[in-house]
């Protein structure tokens, strides 16, 4: 058996002494005897904040979502929000989702906070992302926390961070939390809980939020209508079965059928390999329910609630999973559409997406006169788009993995809001004699004919991590020249701001902030974008490639060639 590492061991010890309880001791006393290889993924470094906060295994260690980690960063909030916020009466809302241990944690993180004498509104059961972000607006919070790890396997969770406009923390907060955290000594987290402090909230902020959805969410679209539409929807085992169902009902929707082996929550996630809707695999059941019900359209959450992913028939009646870009495309050419019918419309409109996405959107964002603005990953930019310009209206916007996020009363993306539009759109489509795929492909003609796929290539651990930053290194050192025969043209740097134009000979800043993410252009609109990911051992990249499409009939043929395209793409850069 390989020997415990001498500097692993002694991070270890210091978890053995009276700070810790027992059952800690025990775990890290069987990990010194019986497993150095985890002992040393469990202290090697300390859990990061990424794109959507904090996200790990659950375990004990520096380097896992415990009480111990989580007691660190809630006492590193409470003492950010003294500083930020010096004289207010400090309040927090608390949310948590399906997994295993996210009540227990959120209690203790409720404890931390009430220790520190802050008001906390903790939700008394889950309850999806989206509508913690409504409630910190809603209850004029300070703050807020989501205990979730999104779609990631059932070991992990996580710790998200909201502020007060309801989005998450981004720049300066993000790094002064940091900054607190890292300074801080456990033996400082505060977990005497003052029960004073502690207020359970649920039924009036339920309604509040679905009423706000389905103003939100709603398009004038006839009772007719509405009853001609078959949905199925599932939440995966999560939180959605909370909101979903209950605000497609009161938005008038009455045959919505629920994939019953999947409506009550479990953090194990019985019925699939993964919870992640972007799977096609995680709502075969869904969409065996699709084809017993005649179902025109299928939706699915993940965990927390704030992503999902639809499923439409296609021209031949065949049941198919989306994309993200294309659900998104959809969306946002309808939202446009409304706003423009309303009078709503003008120069200050906007719709935000994420540097990763789709370069379609723009195109029909544009044609619609409305602004298109692009930022990094993660909802929080977008979130902050909006606090920064509150002279700009919001329309909606999303990104490539399956989140979108109507109007600004949240501040994230929100599956509740969005599998209400989703319906929204299907059902007037079918109404007018077309289909939400049929205005899929109707765009795609006059927009152009865009194709996306993304690779994500797992690198567990240590020698993982290290691996996706030698990947990355190697790209910025002797960066691609040329992409199935056509000259990259525009490199993108958003680790160092730099928009290398190889034609010109110009170089550009970038003007958002820094990100590890390098994106190629070439001469003919083939764009590929390489990052790792934020909250899991992945290295993620994105491929774009893009023709015309001169009518709906030809779509399976050309899109067929894109797919060939990217899978000749995918080859010559050894990325199959």
């Amino acid at each position: 058996m390989a020997k415990n590492k001498p500097e692993i061991l002694a991070k270890a010890k210091t978890w053995l002494t009276d700070i810790f309880d027992v059952d800690t001791h025990k775990e890290i006393n069987h990990l010194i005897e019986n497993d150095p290889a985890e002992l040393e993924e469990s202290f090697y470094k300390n859990a990061a904040f990424g794109t959507g906060g904090m996200r790990g295994i659950m375990g004990v260690g520096t380097n896992r979502i415990n009480k111990y980690t989580l007691g660190k960063n809630t006492q590193g909030l409470s003492n950010l929000l003294k500083t930020e916020f010096k004289g207010e009466k400090l309040k927090v809302a608390i949310a948590y989702d399906c997994r295993n241990n996210s009540k227990e944690l959120a209690q203790m993180v409720a404890e931390v906070f009430s220790a520190n004498e802050i008001e906390v509104y903790l939700f008394s059961e889950l309850r999806p992302t989206p509508e913690l972000s409504f409630a910190v607006k809603y209850l004029d919070c300070h703050a807020g926390i989501v205990l979730t790890a999104s779609h990631n396997p059932p070991e992990y969770n996580g710790y998200k961070v909201y502020w007060q406009d309801g989005g998450q923390l981004v720049p300066p907060q993000d790094t002064k939390l940091v900054d607190i955290i890292n300074n801080l000594e456990y033996e400082e987290v505060n977990f005497k809980a003052k029960p004073e402090f502690i207020h359970k909230i649920d039924t009036e902020v339920d309604e509040a939020f679905q009423k706000a959805s389905v103003e939100n969410g709603s398009f004038n679209t006839s009772a007719s209508a509405k009853d001609n539409l078959n949905i199925v929807f599932t939440s995966l085992h999560g939180t959605a079965c909370k909101t979903n169902p209950q605000i497609l009902e009161k938005a008038g929707y009455k045959n919505v059928f629920l994939v019953k082996e999947q409506k009550e929550p479990n953090g194990n996630f019985p019925t699939v390999k993964s919870p992640n809707p972007e799977e096609p695999e995680a709502l075969k059941m869904a969409l065996d329910l699709a084809e017993e019900k005649n179902a025109d359209i299928v939706i699915g959450t993940d965990p927390d609630g704030d992503r999902l992913g639809v499923a439409v028939r296609d021209l031949n009646g065949k049941m198919i999973l989306l994309n993200g870009n294309q659900t998104m495309l959809v969306m946002t050419w309808f939202l446009l559409e409304q706003h423009k019918k309303q009078g709503k419309l003008s120069a200050n409109s906007f719709v935000a997406s994420t540097i990763v996405s789709t370069p379609m959107l723009k195109n029909i964002t544009e044609d619609f006169g409305a602004q298109y603005h692009e930022v990094l990953t993660g909802f929080k930019w977008i979130a902050k788009l909006i606090k920064d310009n509150p002279d700009l209206d919001y329309v909606g916007g999303g990104e490539e993995s399956f989140g979108f996020m109507v109007g600004d009363f949240v501040r994230d993306k929100d599956a509740a809001t969005s599998t209400l539009l989703a319906c929204e759109i299907a059902a007037q489509m079918k109404a007018e004699g077309s289909s939400f795929y049929e205005q899929l492909l109707k765009l795609y003609t006059e927009y152009g004919l865009y194709r996306e796929e993304l690779i994500s290539l797992v690198k567990k651990g240590i020698e993982g991590e290290a691996e996706i930053k030698q990947m990355l290194i190697d790209l910025r050192e002797n960066p691609w020249q040329e992409i199935d025969g056509e000259k990259v043209v525009l490199i993108e740097d958003y680790h160092t701001s730099k928009a290398n134009n190889l034609q010109d000979k110009i170089e550009e800043e970038i003007r958002i902030p820094k990100s590890n993410v390098l994106i190629y252009y070439t001469e003919n609109g083939t764009k590929i974008a390489a990052r790792p990911s934020g909250t899991e051992p992945k290295i993620k990249f994105y491929f774009s490639v893009n023709s015309d499409l001169d009518k709906v009939e030809n779509f399976d043929a050309e899109n067929a060639r894109l797919a060939e395209k990217i899978k000749r793409i995918k080859n010559e850069l050894q990325l199959g």
